[in-house]
């Protein structure tokens, strides 16, 4: 199994949080990369060796680490824990808010910009000079701090992109790229598929790579992940370069045409399924480009996007730059995002140039899948009929092995499991609904969030059986 990386290295991909969820956006470390935090503009450098998890603040020369984070944080904890004890007989109900409670102006506080105060030192001044302060709740206090720490303070939090981290930040800004999937939906999904080491994987990828992603990290450089596509030319699986695989995980990904592989399973002749693939391979480059073709500019699109959690067109809070890779091709098969067309600030690709996954599978490896089958199937099409290709990959699996089939919608899923109750080709099939509920935990204040997300699709799962009737020339 691969190890884990710890610290950030000069080429790799991060996820930068700003301002505690604020806004998420994904850069890749070169010397000329940079992040716009308010209205100054900070050199990535400083993170190149940093551990991820770490926590950095603004300061005149750029970025710089935030060694006493973790104290200003316990102490904060700790005056809302002892709040409701000493703010008894306190409220908020005299409180006017006529823009006369500060006495500090804004030609004040540029001032001390100017003078090379940090930011800490104006929220204090903020607070010092505020006639109300005082007079509000603990809790109150607490918000306020917050809201001048976001406006003159901001932090930014270094994070190593990961399944769970890539797959909620499409959910926030483009839920349509990845089939409106969750976190949770993605997690049965691998759940469900029995997904291990040294397992072989079919997986049906038409949510821009984040299953076959999830899969390979899972995976950790054991066995396969074959991802198959309908048609001539494959589907897009550029998230998977966000990641940071290593080699061993990289050249574990493949590519081969459902067609190619049907047409094995059937004749057995493992040229002409590598011929389809090879075609497949060949067609790629002249798939249609999407819409953004143009060069890209020095600093990353930065697109202020509303939470989908509101489901409103009012603006929110949640900024979420995805300055997402293309292929070494520079071509995005599916046509259908805008995303996976970004490039970073320098220009170029993320992840290494010389590692391209999804390159057509071995000769032996296709005999093997011929006489073996794979060890489980995953099935992410939420734009396509599942029930009219899933017979087709069902006789591509070994007996008694498990499969998972995602969805955004339940009557496609209903349809396709009835159609493999009638075939006798499945048994153990059942129709899941994830379901997630996320709670604030603060002292004395901890619930569920006010606005959530109702929906996470659901999953059709189940196991293959042997039906000599239904599946023809099935191993």
């Amino acid at each position: 199994m691969a190890a884990i990386p710890r610290e950030a290295w000069e080429g790799c991909s991060v996820l930068l949080d700003i301002n505690d969820g604020d806004r998420l956006a994904f850069f890749r470390l070169t010397p000329a990369a940079t992040v716009k935090v308010g209205n100054r503009t900070c050199s990535l450098q400083p993170l190149v060796g940093r551990p991820f998890g770490s926590l950095f603040s603004v300061g005149p020369s750029g970025l710089v680490p935030c060694a006493d984070a973790p104290s200003s944080r316990d102490d904060t904890t700790q005056d809302a824990a002892d709040g409701p004890s000493q703010d008894e007989t306190r409220d908020n109900r005299s409180l006017v808010d006529n823009n006369t409670a500060q006495n500090l102006s804004s030609d004040d506080i540029e001032a001390m910009k100017r003078d090379g105060v940090s930011g800490d030192e104006i929220v204090e001044a903020l607070i010092a000079n505020s006639s109300t302060f005082g007079k509000k709740t603990v809790f109150s206090q607490e918000k306020y701090k917050l809201k001048k720490q976001k406006k003159y303070a901001p932090k930014v939090l270094l994070r190593r992109p990961s399944t769970r981290s890539i797959c909620e930040t499409y959910f926030k800004k483009s839920p349509a790229r990845t089939g409106f999937m969750r976190v949770d939906a993605l997690s049965l999904l691998l759940s469900m598929a029995n997904v291990g080491p040294y397992s072989d994987v079919l997986v049906v990828d038409m949510v821009g790579g984040l299953v076959v992603g999830a899969v390979a990290e899972r995976l950790g450089g054991t066995g396969y992940v074959c991802s198959t596509y309908l048609g001539s030319a494959p589907s897009s699986i550029d998230i998977i370069r966000m990641y940071n695989l290593s080699s061993d995980m990289t050249t574990r990904i493949v590519q081969a045409p459902l067609s190619g592989l049907c047409s094995l399973q059937n004749s057995g002749d493992v040229s002409s399924g590598l011929n389809d693939s090879i075609q497949g391979e060949a067609q790629e480059p002249t798939a249609v480009p999407v819409e953004n073709t143009q060069p890209s500019v020095p600093q990353p699109t930065d697109t202020a996007v509303p939470d989908e959690k509101t489901q409103s067109s009012k603006e929110q809070s949640i900024d979420i730059d995805i300055p997402e890779p293309l292929l070494d091709e520079h071509v995005n098969q599916d046509g259908n995002s805008s995303l996976d067309s970004k490039r970073d600030e320098d220009g170029s690709s993320i992840g290494p140039k010389s590692l391209k996954a999804g390159k057509a599978p071995s000769p032996e490896r296709m005999k093997y899948w011929s006489e073996h089958g794979f060890s489980s199937l995953i099935v992410a099409a939420p734009g396509h009929d599942v029930e009219s290709f899933v017979a087709d990959l069902l006789p591509l699996l070994s007996y008694s092995a498990p499969f998972a089939i995602y969805h955004q919608y339940l009557q496609p899923l209903a349809t396709c499991m009835h159609s493999l109750q009638v075939s006798k080709m499945a048994l153990g099939l059942q129709i899941s609904e994830p379901w997630l509920r996320e709670y604030q935990v603060l002292p004395s204040r901890t619930h569920p969030h006010m606005q959530m997300n109702a929906f996470g699709g659901y999953i059709l799962s189940g196991i293959r059986i042997h039906n000599g009737d239904a599946c023809n020339g099935s191993k």
